[in-house]
Formats: structure tokens, sequence, C-alpha cells
């Protein structure tokens, strides 16, 4: 099965943070997102293993 493609809203849901703390985590830290048109889509997987990584507690 695919997995679905999730809004900024829907990622900070599921990390529990904020959509403004999406956005700057994708700028600065390299948080993985695929755009599509105007718009940022995330997999949560994706966005799971780089939370489990050092990449997102790299400071800047």
């Amino acid at each position: 099965m695919t997995e679905q493609w999730l809004s900024a809203a829907d990622i900070a849901a599921h990390l529990g943070i904020t959509k403004d703390t999406v956005y700057a985590w994708t700028a600065m830290k390299g948080m993985p997102t695929h755009k599509v048109g105007r718009l940022s889509k995330f997999q949560s997987s994706e966005v799971d293993v780089w939370v489990g990584s050092a990449n997102a507690a790299d400071s800047d």
C-alpha cells in the first residue's frame, strides 16, 4: 500500500509542533519535503527517519 502524502498541518500534528516550526525546519534544517506546485507535501516515514537522525538536532 502506498503511503499518503501529508500537508504541513498534518505533519505538524504528527510531530506535536506548530506548522510554523515545520516550515522553519524545512528551510533551515533540511526536513524532507516534496514540492507539488506551491504546496509542500510530506511522508511521515521520511520525516520520522529524519527526526531520529542527527540532522534534526544540528544547530545553526
